[in-house]
Formats: structure tokens, sequence, C-alpha cells
């Protein structure tokens, strides 16, 4: 026999990894997103792109192509021996958490600007998180692909909001309030 493990081994070894990598993915997209979120006043107040998606749609999109997301790392997790295994897993952690960091940053922070330049290093490196696992399973970058899409489609819409909104850049949108100052 000159196999390291049989493809039952492998299949095993695959739904482990599936099994810690889907729900870290999913829990730790979920807690991120807890950091900040779209029903802040200061997000209300801005001027929305004419891309914009219904707000109901990030939580079902960000779902499903986080359990994607943790497939994929799954599949090049399982592949024990392969060649670029630890730098491609490397490379994904830090790309992942460049996307956990988008949230806090946009939401949190209310910097579009440095938002924006949190996504542009999301969109480079998932571009290198990709090649490199297709060096140890094709179908892992292959699933990816998505997620690839809807990033670079949060950059422009990222940067459309900048445009639109560039005196809420920092955490201030201009008329959003006034003071009035009542007796004495």
């Amino acid at each position: 026999m000159n196999v390291l493990a049989s493809r039952g081994q492998l299949r095993a070894s695959f739904i482990r990894w599936a099994l810690f990598t889907v729900p870290l993915c999913v829990l730790l997209g979920f807690l991120s997103g807890q950091l900040g979120g779209p029903d802040s006043y200061w997000f209300q107040a801005l001027e929305k792109p004419g891309i914009y998606p219904p707000p109901a749609a990030f939580g079902i999109v960000w779902t499903i192509l986080y359990v994607m997301i943790g497939l994929a790392v799954a599949l090049v997790c399982a592949a024990w021996g392969a060649r670029g295994r630890g730098i491609a897993l490397t490379a994904f952690v830090v790309h992942f958490l460049l996307n956990l960091a988008w949230t806090p940053v946009f939401f949190g922070m209310k910097e579009l600007t440095f938002a924006l330049a949190v996504l542009i290093a999301i969109d480079v490196t998932l571009l290198v998180v990709i090649a490199l696992f297709w060096k140890v399973r094709q179908l892992a970058a292959i699933l990816l692909l998505p997620y690839l899409a809807w990033v670079l489609f949060a950059t422009v819409l990222n940067w459309q909001f900048l445009q639109l909104n560039p005196d809420a850049d920092g955490g201030t949108v201009s008329g959003g309030s006034e003071r009035v100052r009542i007796g004495n």
C-alpha cells in the first residue's frame, strides 16, 4: 500500500475539521458584527448608494459565505502533508483577521476611509489566499470565489458611501442634529 491514508480516513479528517472551522468562522463573523452595525443613528443618517442592498440581505449572505469559508478552510486543514498547506493557512488567518476588523472600523469607529483601506487589504489578501488554496485543494479556492465577489462589491459600496458622505468620515454626519437650549 503506497498511500498515507485511505479515502475514508481523508473524508473523516475533512468532516472533523469542518465541524470545527465552519462554526468557528460563523461565530467569529457574528461576534465581529456585534461590534457595530447598521442600527446606529450615525449609519441611519448616511446617504445610501443606489446599489445598497436591503439590510436583511447582509445577515443571510454573510452566514452562507462564512459556512463556505469554513468548508474551504477545512479542506485545506485536512490536506495533511500537502505542499503549501502551512503558508496557505497562515495567509488565511491574516486575511480573516482583516475581515473581522472591517465592521468595527466602519460601524464602530465610523472611519469610512480607514474601512475602505481595510477592504482593499481584504481584497488583496483574499486573492493571495485563493491562489495558495488552489495549490493545496482546488475546491477550497473555488469555494472562496463567491466571497471574493461579495468583498469586491463591498469595496465598491464602501467607496460609494465615502463619496456620498465625505463629512461623515470619522463619526460626524453634517446636518444630522442641532442643539437647542430652552430657558436661561
